[in-house]
């Protein structure tokens, strides 16, 4: 049944209406600051009114083009395209062939084990602990981190863990590597919508109504350029801080999100 028929004649459809629109704004600015959270907090948030199915529908087109625009908003893209061709590759194939998907794991569960796992990386970096990519072997490592991210991806709907630990890892400079994570990202929400189509996610019976399609996707955008502005003041240690702070509240959040699934 259709999600919106839960609000229908209640007098709550603008409020879901603004639910929604704020969790995107939210999300965009984030991930304008540091890069990534905005399938991770949208996901979170959203899924106290909807099914994380529907949540992860309503989050392609927000996600695509948020991700989009970050991955060609830089210089580096053909270099980090060659480099990084592997991880993609083991995205795709990750996220398509996992054994388990948004409808069979259980949430409280992904959400507790990715949140705890986002804590530990960004207490590594807070207190400096270096973590890097030895040259020899990286297209190795690159696609066995790309077909674990991708797996993560189909049972959770977030693809952060541990593509943003691995990237970070690659030593790339600010920019690049935030456009290296719009990158991912994008490749990500593409292999995430063909995963929900396999599954019929998209069917019109589990679609959200038509206006939901479209309405997080303006918010998305201005919170991601609000976000990048403030991202423009901030200094290459300053924004490594800033950074793994993130990280850490993201993977809190879904920490305390997976802990109330269970009571």
């Amino acid at each position: 049944m259709n999600w919106m028929n839960n609000f229908a004649g209640t007098g709550q459809e603008t409020l879901l209406m603004g639910v929604v629109i704020s969790v995107f704004l939210l999300a965009g600015l984030v991930k304008g600051v540091v890069g990534l959270g905005l399938p991770t907090l949208s996901m979170g948030m959203l899924a106290g009114v909807m099914p994380p199915a529907q949540a992860a529908v309503l989050l392609i087109l927000p996600s695509l083009l948020t991700n989009a625009w970050q991955m060609w908003d830089g210089a580096a893209l053909a270099a980090l395209l060659r480099r990084l061709w592997p991880l993609q590759l083991g995205v795709v194939a990750g996220t398509l062939w996992a054994p388990v998907s948004l409808v069979t794991l259980d949430a409280g569960l992904a959400s507790v084990g990715l949140g705890a796992a986002l804590i530990v990386y960004a207490l590594l970096g807070l207190f400096a602990i270096p973590l890097a990519v030895p040259k020899r072997g990286e297209r190795v490592s690159s696609l066995a981190t790309g077909l674990i991210t991708g797996a993560i991806t189909s049972a959770t709907g977030v693809f952060v863990f541990p593509a943003v630990p691995y990237l970070q890892a690659l030593a790339l400079k600010k920019n690049e590597l935030v456009q290296a994570l719009g990158l991912s990202f994008t490749v990500s929400t593409v292999a995430l919508f063909l995963r929900l189509a396999m599954e019929g996610s998209f069917a019109m019976g589990n679609l959200p109504g038509g206006w939901s399609l479209l309405l997080p996707l303006p918010a998305a955008l201005l919170g991601m350029a609000a976000g990048q502005k403030l991202r423009g003041r901030v200094g290459e240690k300053s924004f490594k801080r800033l950074f793994f702070v993130g990280l850490f509240l993201i993977g809190a959040y879904m920490v305390a999100r997976g802990v109330m699934r269970w009571h």
